[in-house]
């Protein structure tokens, strides 16, 4: 019997969404293993690299987030660093043909845009909704019209995941399986536009 590995462009939604939910619970509590073990299998299942590999770029996205997270504090250089690293192993892997450092801006990009939207009335959810197809468009060499629904669903789970964080980031919390679906809809999404 034949298995199938997954990768970037063969990945299960399913369990890659789960994978990030839990990193993205773990973040805002700052629980750094936590967020280790859920980044492993988010690269794991997301990726499709050796297990090596695996391993070391879920520390590069451990180091990265770790570096970002400080509010208003943070080292975004030093997290695009760690980034266009782990983008690196993912090009060695085969799959995706990038320039990691171009990845690794248009991610951290990203970062930046929702952590304004967040603490910023003025900055929109279209911005944030552009700085997620530039990023998707780009790693998954993907039309943009192809991956706006998953760029929404994950809006929507960023929204979900604000609302978790301003009740207290309790892991029983409603809004926390809400954000799960939400994410588990967006890799979905982004899973339909590039087998495109």
């Amino acid at each position: 019997m034949r298995t199938t590995r997954s990768g970037p462009l063969s990945f299960d939604p399913v369990v890659v969404g789960n994978r990030e939910t839990d990193a993205w619970a773990a973040y805002y509590r700052h629980d750094w293993r936590d967020f280790l073990v859920a980044a492993v299998g988010m690269v794991s299942a997301g990726f499709g690299m050796p297990p090596h590999r695996t391993l070391v770029g879920a520390w590069y996205i451990l180091r990265a987030n770790q570096l970002w997270a400080p509010y208003p504090d943070n080292q975004p250089d030093a997290a695009c660093a760690y980034m266009r690293r782990f983008y690196e192993l993912v090009v060695l892997s085969g799959g995706l043909i990038l320039d990691p450092a171009r990845a690794a801006r248009l991610e951290v990009e990203w970062w930046r845009v929702h952590r304004a939207h967040q603490h910023e009335e003025d900055v929109t959810e279209e911005q944030l909704e552009t700085a997620l197809l530039d990023l998707y468009a780009y790693v998954y060499d993907a039309d943009r019209e192809a991956v706006r629904p998953a760029a929404r669903k994950r809006i929507e789970a960023m929204d979900l995941s604000d609302r978790w964080v301003r009740a207290g980031c309790d892991r029983d919390d409603p809004l926390l399986a809400e954000e799960r679906r939400a994410l588990v809809a967006s890799y979905a999404a982004l899973r339909i536009a590039v087998e495109r």
